[in-house]
């Protein structure tokens, strides 16, 4: 059910930010402002982008009613695309591998909004290279208050860890753009960088971003050779630092001992 909503915010809030920025340009340059639709997250009701049928409570039962419907609408035929299903079981494994990993308890609770939160900024930014500020932000100061108490970590380190999270990726950006006079990046990833370190402490850091290097050049070099895709079209990192960051949350501290360990010998 969580997956199924994580599908509207994928779909709806880059949208929602594109009809605010319209309206913030609109303002600037002095130009009337057209009332925006009523839309958000909400409202209104689900509707297929082709035919424009609405969706009924029984063709919005996650992944049975893709099943039911063939992958189809119901209205028109329109092909339903495979993401919905996708990410409706990917939320419901790692909601249940979250719950098996830490138990009953705050930190499963802190664990699940992270993976959820990652999930749709993943999404969003393979979408549309955007990481927003409405998911990232919250998700920052989430990780601070859960680590009052030291559900996952010291206040200390989280607080260290957001900062090197953000200073980070912000000398790489900066190293590249003047080397290149190329943006090898956008902010938002700075600022997802900052909310893992947030939750899981500058110590994980390391890992996070190794990880995802790891895994975003293998796909880069995957989709240079094998898909065609050019060299100059960008591709997001979000979703690699989001990999990173919940190999990190569940087994982090294995793979870092393991490392350290492999290091003594």
């Amino acid at each position: 059910m969580v997956g199924s909503f994580l599908n509207v915010v994928i779909h709806r809030l880059p949208k929602m930010m594109e009809f605010e920025w319209q309206a913030q340009c609109a303002e600037l340059n002095g130009k009337a402002v057209e009332e925006a639709p009523h839309y958000n997250l909400v409202v209104p009701r689900s509707a297929c982008p082709h035919c424009g049928h609405k969706i009924g409570a029984l063709e919005n039962i996650p992944v049975i009613s893709y099943l039911m419907l063939r992958g189809k609408c119901k209205g028109c035929g329109a092909n339903i695309s495979m993401r919905y299903p996708i990410v409706e079981l990917a939320s419901g494994l790692l909601s249940g591998l979250v719950a098996w990993h830490f138990g009953f308890g705050m930190a499963a609770l802190g664990a699940l909004l992270f993976v959820w939160a990652l999930l749709a900024l993943a999404f969003i930014d393979f979408d549309t290279q955007l990481l927003p500020d409405d998911i990232t932000m919250p998700l920052l100061w989430l990780g601070f208050l859960l680590n009052l108490s030291g559900t996952f970590v010291s206040l200390l380190n989280a607080v260290l860890g957001a900062m090197a999270g953000y200073m980070v990726l912000w000398c790489v950006y900066w190293a590249f753009k003047l080397a290149t006079g190329k943006e090898g990046m956008g902010y938002g990833d700075f600022k997802l960088l900052a909310a893992i370190g947030a939750w899981l402490g500058w110590q994980m850091l390391p890992l996070v971003i190794i990880l995802s290097s790891l895994v975003g050049a293998v796909v880069g070099v995957f989709l240079i050779v094998a898909a065609r895709h050019g060299r100059n079209v960008p591709i997001p990192f979000g979703p690699y630092l989001a990999g990173g960051g919940l190999i990190a949350l569940l087994w982090g501290q294995a793979l870092t001992q393991s490392y350290l360990h492999l290091l003594a010998t």
